[in-house]
């Protein structure tokens, strides 16, 4: 095993700028374990903070919270239900449980939340310390198919967060990880799935994955064919999970009558609305954040159940050593990539 004092990680040091990186860990307390990465998978929130665009990252930053790995040291105070060697993935949010919604049990949302890769530094280095609570374990998976979960959770999450029932139609906006994390939570319900993106790559994936009826908004008029797919009625449940003012308000536009609308992205800027629709169909409207333990639960059995999920969601895989080539790779290929992850061990 490598000396865990010389740990190696990259960091985005100003925008589209990254360089390696040493790190200095902090001491591991007796509820700690240290953690060997072996898998960083790259978020949509990574390539926005390589670009300047994440105003919730302060540079420099060590990006990643898509992560797998093995446990090489634990804390006396540590469970015996963890083992040397386990492969591990984690819930990579912090609780306060103080705050208003800590106190509803809805600690996925924390006021004070601090993201590894976004409010505090990420996986993408050899090792780490992390609280053995944030340990998820889920022995029927490989390495590689644990650093997927944390992403299609957040897409489990935001289904959760609906209330449907059988018969009822839904469509996702945004094709991305996350946006496929939700079409799959539908599809394994037994729901009707619409999926709508830019990019056929993207849309091509949602078929296999399971969505019924595939819109590429710059080939026609989504909301037209919402309504000709749906007879004129709308769908129960639209998903925002693209982040643009368009998006929003088109979900707003597609809900039907009674409906349900969950917003996972994050517009960049305000969004305006004729509001009436609120109050004429009576809209149910939800924001969605992080994932909960349960949610990881859920896509880890979902990821075990369909088990080529993982060769149709990795685009490309670089080595730790060519990690300062993903990000400007990304940029340059967004259309033709889902999913980029990180191998420490390749």
């Amino acid at each position: 095993m490598d000396n865990p004092l010389n740990v190696k990680g990259l960091q985005i040091t100003d925008v589209e700028k990254t360089e390696f990186c040493d790190i200095e860990l902090t001491a591991l307390t007796d509820e700690d374990v240290l953690i060997k990465t072996e898998y960083v998978g790259l978020c949509g929130s990574d390539l926005n903070t390589y670009k300047g665009l994440n105003p919730l990252v302060e540079l420099p930053r060590i990006p990643g919270h898509e992560i797998s790995g093995r446990i090489v040291k634990m804390g006396i105070n540590v469970p015996k239900e963890f083992m040397h060697n386990q492969a591990v993935t984690l819930l990579p949010y912090t609780s306060c449980g103080q705050c208003r919604s800590c106190q509803k049990g809805r600690v996925n949302a924390c006021e004070f939340n601090k993201t590894l890769g976004v409010q505090q530094d990420g996986g993408l280095a050899t090792y780490f310390n992390i609280h053995w609570s944030k340990l998820l374990t889920a022995p029927q998976l490989t390495l590689r198919q644990l650093a997927l979960i944390e992403p299609l959770a957040v897409g489990f999450h935001a289904i959760n967060r609906a209330q449907l029932n059988e018969g009822d139609i839904a469509v996702v906006l945004g094709c991305g990880t996350i946006g496929l994390g939700a079409i799959a939570s539908l599809v394994s319900q037994g729901i009707k799935t619409i999926a709508m993106d830019l990019s056929e790559y993207k849309l091509d994936i949602a078929r296999q994955i399971g969505a019924s009826y595939l819109i590429n908004p710059e080939k026609e008029n989504a909301l037209k064919t919402i309504h000709n797919y749906t007879n004129g009625i709308g769908v129960d449940l639209a998903v925002e999970a693209v982040g643009l003012p368009l998006t929003f308000k088109q979900c707003v536009d597609m809900a039907c009558f009674g409906g349900q609308v969950v917003y996972i992205g994050y517009a960049k800027e305000p969004v305006s609305y004729d509001s009436k629709f609120f109050n004429l169909k009576e809209l149910t409207i939800m924001g969605s954040r992080n994932a909960t333990y349960q949610d990881m639960q859920d896509a880890a059995n979902y990821i075990a159940k369909e088990k080529n999920i993982d060769k149709l969601l990795i685009s490309k895989i670089f080595s730790f050593d060519t990690a300062d080539k993903a990000l400007p790779y990304w940029k340059a290929n967004a259309q033709d990539i889902l999913k980029i992850l990180i191998a420490f061990n390749a």
